[in-house]
This record gives C-alpha cells, structure tokens and sequence, in this order.
C-alpha cells in the first residue's frame, strides 16, 4: 500500500500538493503510488524559476529505469523555486517523495487550485 498524508492535495496524474509556510505558496512533487510504479528514477527535468503553468500543462518530465513521464501541473501558478538536489540526487523522489523529493513550489494563481483530491479521494481511486 502507498503512502498517502492525509494533510497534502492530490490529481488524478499522481501529483501531490503540499502547503507551506508562505500562504499562497505550495510544493509540488509526485506521489508515492507514483514513484513506486515508475521504478528507479535517474533523472529529472524541471522547469526554470519564472515560469508559469496552469493546470494539467506539462511542467516537466521524469525518467526511471522502466519509463519516462510527462509530470503535470496540478495547479495555476508561477514556480518561484526548483529542488537543485534532484540534479545529483534523483532518487531522493523515490526515498522521499513528500520530505526532500519535492519538485518544484509554485506561487498559487487565485484559484489556482481548484479540483485538487483529498487524501481520501486519492486512496479511492487507487482503490486502496
């Protein structure tokens, strides 16, 4: 069974969406259902700080032993930050995916997260 904290947001492309501190901003990473499934993770490729996305726009890819994934915007926004530990360390998303396996954090757009799952509604579609 995967990993799912109840206190972070999910979509339905296996994306996680985590609060912070700053109120209108998130980190965003992939899920632990999603990591497990994709297998070793060598590499990562990220957006630049600046850009901006809305949701389900692709931000980036991720690519593991056994395949290689388009990673999905789950919310509107402009990201303000990039997790520079992924270019050496990859395999942080498949140790830790919601501690030091976060991707990218983004400056929430008003009403730029709309549609996000609960925890729970994540754990129903995995049908767990």
């Amino acid at each position: 069974m995967s990993t799912i904290p109840a206190e972070l947001r999910y979509t339905k492309d296996h994306e996680y969406v985590k609060s912070t501190a700053e109120g209108d901003v998130v980190a965003i990473g992939i899920t632990d259902y999603a990591q497990g499934e994709l297998g070793d993770i060598v590499y990562v490729e990220l957006p630049k700080v600046g850009a901006t996305y809305g949701p389900h726009d692709v931000f980036g890819t991720v690519e593991a032993v056994k395949a290689v994934s388009e990673l999905f915007m789950p919310v509107a926004g402009e990201v303000i930050e990039v997790n520079g530990r992924l270019d050496g360390e990859p395999a942080l998303i498949n140790n830790d995916p919601y501690g030091d396996g976060w991707m990218i954090k983004v400056r929430l757009a008003p009403g730029g997260d709309e549609g996000l799952m609960t925890a729970d509604a994540y754990r129903a579609q995995l049908g767990e």
